[in-house]
């Protein structure tokens, strides 16, 4: 016999609606940033050097990836404490 799945905790939901907000709000400006800071840079090295240019782009996602996930941890961390 299956048991019935526990109801999520609403503390839960909340918390994971809140840190996709805010990781939404930062990969949108992590995009701006890059946009406007390197968008020059990565068009020329697409044109001149691909194989170059597909490490570089490579390492910009791993690094957004790993940034913007400890930046949110972070940003939790300060509202848990805050909130007590």
């Amino acid at each position: 016999m299956n048991k019935a799945p526990k109801p999520i905790p609403k503390k839960i939901v909340v918390r994971f609606i809140i840190e996709t907000v805010i990781y939404a709000m930062l990969v949108s400006v992590y995009l701006g940033l890059v946009l406007h800071f390197l968008v020059a840079w990565l068009k020329h090295l697409s044109m001149e050097q691909p194989a170059l240019y597909a490490l570089v782009s490579i390492i910009l996602m791993i690094l957004q990836a790993v940034g913007l996930e400890k930046l949110t941890t972070i940003l939790l961390k300060v509202d848990q404490r805050r909130q007590g």
